[in-house]
């Protein structure tokens, strides 16, 4: 058990253990972005036409990205490190909201000086609180364990509500209390101010980077949180440190890698979760067909081929449920291999299995059409069960099944009926008698009906004997009273 348990695969991202070729992967992503990062560094402070539809265009995306890698993380804390991904979750509807009030905030966009009395400092001030917020609730989901909470939605609530509360008091300061803040903003460039405060944001998150990278084991969303703080800190550099101020190379350069930040998560989240719902269908196909070869395997005689005793006693009462129903008929035949012990003492218990499948395949090979079915009742006798077929087209189908395993010629020296093997076959049909089908009904007795019918057979299949087997005996009257006699009482 221990065994089998160690070969399984957490299916989430959170507890998945990064493997080799994940890791690659992730620092062929990070080398990638240094390579480009270098190679605009040294345009990044170039103008640019200012295209103001281009941040409510980025706003939108992150706005989007951030609140479904919200819901995804949430899903997600249900069944793995739920306290971890939750902290983490209210970092990404931090992300969305403060993003939402640097967009309502941005001079020129909605109005001249920007929504929500922004001042002129107001949105510089917003894109430090937001690229300095986030690191801070990586730290926090690194830091915190795998444990599950007692109360998971509870602390859901009240991780968005604080998140809510952090986001509306930093939009209030950051638009009422311009006086507590350094300028950093002149127009629409940069301040010397500027720098000290990009190199503390710059430094938490490269903080949040090493922080995750020393997690143990190192999950797949631990790995992809690292690449992530990487491209922050490429979007910082770019669009706050190398460059001149806004709607330069370096201003489109560094949102666009914040884009890409944001999105890293969510498409590895997403990749996760296809693969989860593969994993799924994969296992819900593998089941079906293991629920079939299961329910071929305790209906299938393991010896002949055909049906066992269970799948006939289970048609035996559908049949005759139905029956009953539609008034139609139901005949059956009960066959017996004559002597069949007199061959297993002359050539051995091997050869008897042998002759017992050539002559169950023979059977079912005459019981083909819809709804007919060839069974073995045990031992060396066998039924077939004929819906919807009266007494005459049983009896001719008897007939038909003795030449047939005739017809095999399969050698029997010590048979008093033959010097090859042959059965005996009891033909009885329900139809004949539709009083006593009537009378099983009123009473309520189905089962005890099905197994007359069994009996009814069966005593014909004595009489084929007693005639000298090697012959089909049809159910007399008799035979069905004596049947309803036997018949249990429900």
């Amino acid at each position: 058990m221990a065994d089998g348990q160690s070969h399984e695969r957490p299916i989430f991202l959170s507890d998945q253990a990064a493997g080799r070729g994940e890791c690659r992967f992730a620092a062929v992503v990070i080398g990638c972005s240094t390579l480009i990062f270098l190679g605009l560094a040294p345009f990044a402070k170039w103008p640019l036409t200012p295209v103001p539809a281009f941040i409510p265009i980025y706003q939108s995306a992150l706005l989007i990205n951030d609140l479904i890698t919200v819901v995804f993380l949430l899903g997600q804390s249900q069944f793995a490190r739920g306290k971890a991904l939750i902290v983490l979750a209210g970092g990404y509807l931090f992300t969305a909201l403060i993003s939402s009030a640097h967009a309502l905030t941005f001079p020129g966009l909605f109005s001249p000086a920007g929504l929500l009395g922004a001042g002129p400092q107001t949105t510089a001030w917003l894109y430090m609180v937001w690229h300095g917020g986030f690191p801070l609730f990586v730290i926090a989901y690194a830091l915190c364990g795998g444990e599950q909470p007692r109360r998971p939605y509870a602390l859901m609530l009240s991780m968005a509500a604080t998140v809510i509360a952090l986001v509306i008091g930093c939009a209030v300061f950051a638009t009422q209390g311009p006086r507590l803040l350094p300028a950093i903003m002149r127009g629409d460039h940069y301040t010397s101010s500027l720098v000290l405060v990009v190199t503390g944001v710059w430094t938490i998150n490269l903080c949040a980077a090493v922080v995750v990278s020393r997690r143990r084991p190192l999950s797949i969303l631990d790995l992809w949180l690292i690449v992530t703080m990487c491209a922050w800190m490429f979007d910082i550099a770019l669009s706050a440190l190398f460059n001149a101020g806004r709607f330069d190379l370096g201003f489109y350069a560094g949102r666009i890698y914040g884009l890409a930040a944001a999105s890293l998560v969510l498409v590895m989240l997403l990749c996760g979760h296809t693969r989860l719902y593969l994993q799924l269908v994969k296992l819900h196909r593998s089941e079906r067909e293991k629920s079939a070869e299961l329910a071929r395997i305790t209906t299938i005689d393991a010896l002949t081929g055909i049906a066992n005793r269970r799948a006939f006693d289970e048609a035996l009462h559908e049949e005759w449920r139905r029956m009953l129903r539609h008034g139609t008929a139901l005949s059956l035949l009960m066959i017996d291999v004559d002597y069949f012990k007199r061959f297993n003492d002359t050539y051995g218990h091997v050869a008897g299995d042998v002759c017992l499948g050539r002559v169950a395949q023979t059977i079912a090979s005459r019981a083909r059409r819809a709804g007919e079915l060839a069974a073995r009742y045990g031992g060396e006798e066998f039924a077939v069960l004929l819906p919807q077929t009266g007494i005459g087209e049983a009896s001719k189908l008897a007939e038909v099944i003795c030449d047939s395993v005739r017809d095999c010629q399969i050698p029997h020296a010590q048979s008093g009926a033959a010097p090859h093997v042959t059965i005996s076959v009891g033909v009885a049909s329900i139809g004949k008698y539709p009083d006593a089908a009537a009378a099983f009904s009123r009473q309520g007795a189905a089962f005890a009906g099905a197994t007359m019918l069994v009996e009814t057979a069966d005593l014909a299949l004595y009489r084929a004997k007693m005639a000298g087997r090697n012959r089909a005996a049809v159910a007399s009257a008799n035979d069905a009273a004596a049947a309803g006699e036997f018949a249990p009482a429900t």
